[in-house]
């Protein structure tokens, strides 16, 4: 889509938190990030980052690389508006006072998405709501829920902020590519189990999940079980597993729509697989997962394993054996109907870029 005449071509900055540990804003915000640029191409896109962020190495679009996560430097953030001066500052999760206010006063339309319990209630003080245009909530009613009482109150009261939620970031399917993907995962669409372990950043105090999921699709492999691991890989090769390396979404994406069943951690991987209808075993790695997991299972959409190579197997090779779990959890999935968040964010971003 072109820009109208006589404008100047959108400038977009994007803040997630970022740092060490866990990626979960910052592949939001991308996924969002290259969407924009398909619909709107000569769009001027930049992120602010931690350069402690794995990420950070060689992000797609421009970036400015901070000590830590932008939360902690507003005068580096606020300096980067004043010399950008985006039509749109995106938020996530990350954000001062003081940084929403200078991208206001200098015209700037803000989104805040928040993705915990204490970001949205943040999100929902008075003085932010004075300054948010839309608020976004990252992940769908029945895991994050509904807005309160006192919540639609504050938003009659002040007309606004929009708030909308995104469900869940999922890449739209590429049936033409489905082929030449499964080929790497050595099998056919039902054949095999993905194991998803994270997005490729360790958690404070669980820095060896990932190795605890290798040790269960090692045991998973070994007793028959076809499985497609995505994530990093070393030892000597297993049969029946199928290390695929990190992925990006698009691809991953339809591993998973291929897969018979998935087994991921508690994180926005875990609403992909549940968005894809298939049957989750679902693993914390995080503390922040644990209550997602429960509301997960609470709906009926995926069952809980610990973050230990027994459970994992365990709670697996059981919902493989038992196929009208599988169906049921299936079915439940489906009947969400999870919107896209990617199509949900660009279409709220379009009221100011069309």
């Amino acid at each position: 889509m072109e820009t109208p005449r006589g404008r100047h071509a959108p400038r977009i900055l994007f803040v997630p938190v970022s740092g060490k540990y866990g990626m979960g804003e910052y592949a939001r915000s991308l996924a969002i990030a290259r969407a924009v640029s398909q619909r709107w191409p000569d769009a001027q896109i930049h992120f602010v980052l931690s350069r402690a962020a794995p990420y950070a190495v060689d992000p797609p679009f421009q970036a400015t690389l901070l000590a830590s996560s932008p939360t902690f430097h507003s005068a580096a953030v606020i300096e980067l508006l004043q010399t950008m001066r985006p039509d749109i500052v995106v938020f996530d999760n990350a954000g001062r006072t003081a940084q929403l206010r200078a991208a206001r006063r200098l015209g700037a339309h803000i989104v805040y998405i928040s993705a915990r319990a204490r970001q949205r209630r943040k999100a929902f003080r008075l003085g932010w709501m004075r300054l948010i245009d839309e608020h976004w909530i990252a992940y769908p009613k029945f895991v994050a829920g509904p807005l309160s009482v006192l919540e639609r109150l504050k938003l009659k009261m002040y007309k606004g902020p929009v708030v909308r939620y995104l469900d869940v970031i999922l890449t739209p399917a590429e049936p033409q590519r489905r082929d030449a993907i499964l080929l790497r995962a050595g099998g056919e669409a039902g054949s095999y189990v993905l194991m998803v372990p994270g997005g490729g950043t360790g958690h404070p105090g669980v820095a060896d999940a990932a190795s605890r999921f290798v040790g269960a699709a090692r045991r998973l492999a070994q007793g028959g079980t076809s499985i497609v691991f995505v994530g990093p890989w070393a030892g000597e090769p297993v049969p029946n597993l199928h290390p695929v390396g990190s992925l990006p979404q698009a691809e991953l994406g339809e591993f998973m729509r291929s897969a018979r069943m998935i087994i991921a951690n508690g994180g926005s991987t875990l609403l992909q697989a549940i968005a894809c209808n298939k049957a989750c075993v679902a693993v914390p790695i995080a503390k922040d997962q644990l209550q997602r997991i429960r509301c997960c299972v609470a709906a009926g959409v995926a069952i809980a394993a610990a973050l230990e190579v027994d459970s994992i197997v365990q709670t697996a090779v059981g919902l493989l054996q038992n196929e009208p779990q599988r169906t049921g959890l299936e079915r439940r999935a489906a009947e969400l109907e999870l919107a896209d968040g990617v199509a949900v964010a660009v279409q709220a971003l379009a009221q100011w870029l069309t």
